[in-house]
């Protein structure tokens, strides 16, 4: 069966066993946002990737990678030579979930101010409803 012959699942994706949630989860999760990103960039050793994905923990970047891996999204090449050296790139479907998520990034960064005012907002309407219950 062809992907255009399967089923979509978005009308089941919020359902919970649904498997495109899993997929949409890996694929949108901080640090899968953030590593697919970085590697749209060019192929990262794991050090590098670390270091550019800042604030990563290194059994989180394992484990984040090993799940993008696992889903088809990254390629892991570890080459033969001591000291060993491992690199990570996007496949043909990690540049397209990248894309995606580079696009949900840069609207995200660009409506930041947007987000900013409506917490100011709601902030100060609940002190304003704090204040008026207790009196």
């Amino acid at each position: 069966m062809g992907v255009s012959d399967q089923k979509s699942l978005l009308a089941d994706v919020d359902g919970a066993m649904c498997p495109a949630r899993l997929v949409l989860e890996h694929v949108t999760s901080r640090w899968g946002v953030l590593i697919l990103t970085a590697l749209r960039e060019r192929s990262y050793r794991f050090s590098e990737l670390r270091r550019r994905v800042g604030g990563v923990s290194e059994k989180m970047l394992t484990q984040t990678l090993q799940t993008l891996e696992r889903d088809g999204f990254v390629h892991r090449d570890a080459k033969p030579v001591i000291p060993p050296r491992v690199d990570y790139s996007l496949t043909d479907l990690g540049e397209e979930a990248a894309r995606q998520v580079w696009e949900l990034a840069r609207w995200t960064d660009a409506r930041v101010p947007a987000v900013q005012e409506a917490r100011a907002r709601y902030d100060e309407a609940r002190r304003e409803a704090a204040a008026e219950s207790s009196q």
